[in-house]
């Protein structure tokens, strides 16, 4: 039997093997050389029936080239030797569509720059894969809401330094990871009318080829394609979509974040929190116990990268003059690796976070080893109105000291001290050092942060 031929992907975004894992499919559709090349078409149309619409060119050659300008008809391979020629891709499919379209082909491409048709046709791409991660990000919302709320009274350690600090909930903590969330929900839709606009101004932006028509057929085309019309060109202005990968770097970092909290809470000695289990996943070739976090490492790697593309972005911002020579095609390469590994992430996301394991009774436990350490803010703020707040943190501090070099527990050997018993009687030592009682208002911010994420 004849094996299929094995597709030869050389990078992790079209990869037979970790496409799935670092991206999506409908992602890496929408950023595909089909779609692409499709968009240029689109453009192009549109720009023949804005142009017609004003009275630029004849009605009957728009319709001609609205017909007959299909991707069906393009020969892929001809379009890409003459891109390799040319170096830009819109004049080999120019001079394909011209021939597609007859006496009306002098029509296509009137009073367009390749800037124009390519800055459009991203910039439709750019809409397109934003209101996915849009998508993306609600789900991960109600994902989050659904955990925070479930555990908004489960007790655990917090931790500063990788110590632990002062006891805090799981569900104080998943709010904050909601809230991050709920603020990039906010700049995608704040951000979306800065990037989703029109491109279209001519060889050096001056639509100098149109004449006093030029911005009457800017203003249709945009209409045409449901983009924004911009207040100048923007040819050498890259700040739209140098924002737009500098929100996927946000969103990636702050996944990255939850990431890391996630690996470190797994972690055999934490042993707090796992992914969900799937047989087979995380499993290693040598160790057969074992189960390591894969979606967050995925969610952790792809933070790193489009990081990385975020400030690629940033550098292509710096142009010369009124067309670029080089900076632009940066951007070739960032801005569909970052959107597709934007929506790996949080595909991955929404796996872990979907079915994320939570032992609460290990997280009871952890809270428990510093044998009451954690709360010693807890007794010091206690005793203070008694002893005043410098002799109330000696005092602690030398029971903590205690503990530290002798064992046994805060309780204790704060109830072996005359400065404490004074004040208090066992019982109330007891309750001063239960972790459980000093949470703060750390459930009370989990049902504001479900309430404020609710409104956006």
């Amino acid at each position: 039997m004849t094996k299929a031929a094995v597709p030869m992907a050389s990078t992790v975004v079209d990869s037979i093997l970790f496409r799935d894992a670092f991206g999506t499919a409908r992602m890496r559709a929408l950023f595909s050389d089909h779609a692409l090349i499709q968009r240029y078409i689109d453009v192009e149309v549109a720009l023949a029936r804005a142009e017609a619409r004003v009275g630029v060119i004849p009605a009957d050659a728009a319709e001609v080239i609205a017909r007959e300008s299909t991707i069906e008809r393009i020969d892929f391979d001809h379009m890409r030797e003459e891109t390799d020629i040319v170096g830009y891709p819109i004049l080999p499919l120019v001079h394909q569509l011209v021939e597609m379209c007859g006496d009306a082909g002098r029509y296509v491409h009137w009073g367009a720059t390749t800037q124009d048709i390519m800055d459009t046709a991203v910039a439709l791409q750019v809409r397109d894969a934003l209101d996915s991660i849009d998508g993306d990000i609600r789900e991960l919302r109600a994902i989050l809401a659904d955990l925070a709320k479930k555990h908004r009274d489960t007790p655990m350690a917090g931790r500063t330094h990788l110590q632990q600090a002062l006891p805090v909930t799981f569900g104080y903590k998943v709010a904050i990871w909601l809230s991050m969330f709920d603020r990039h929900q906010e700049r995608l839709a704040q951000m979306r009318e800065r990037v989703a606009v029109v491109e279209f101004a001519g060889a050096a932006g001056t639509l100098a080829s149109l004449g006093d028509k030029g911005f009457e057929v800017q203003k249709a085309l945009a209409e045409d394609l449901e983009l924004g019309v911009p207040a100048t060109t923007w040819h050498v202005a890259r700040d739209g979509f140098a924002e737009a990968v500098n929100l996927l770097a946000l969103v990636t970092g702050s996944l990255g974040k939850i990431a890391l909290d996630i690996m470190i809470m797994a972690s055999t000695e934490f042993a707090e929190v796992y992914e969900p289990f799937v047989k087979g996943r995380g499993a290693s070739s040598t160790m057969p116990q074992k189960r390591n976090p894969i979606s967050s490492e995925l969610m952790l790697a792809a933070a790193k990268a489009v990081r990385q593309h975020a400030g690629l972005m940033i550098d292509a911002m710096i142009q010369d003059f009124e067309r670029a020579t080089g900076p632009w095609h940066a951007e070739w390469i960032a801005i569909p690796e970052s959107f597709i590994l934007t929506a790996g992430a949080l595909h991955q996301a929404k796996f872990a976070l979907g079915g994320l394991i939570v032992d609460e009774a290990r997280m009871k436990h952890n809270l428990g080893i510093s044998k009451g350490l954690i709360v010693a803010e807890a007794v010091m703020m206690g005793m203070a109105p008694y002893t005043g707040r410098q002799q109330a943190h000696d005092i602690v501090y030398d029971a903590c000291r205690t503990v530290n070099e002798h064992g046994g527990t805060l309780a204790e050997a704060l109830a072996a001290l005359p400065e404490v018993t004074k004040h208090f009687d066992r019982a109330a030592i007891d309750r001063m050092t239960d972790p459980v009682n000093y949470l703060g208002l750390a459930p009370r911010m989990v049902d504001r942060a479900i309430a404020l994420s609710s409104e956006v």
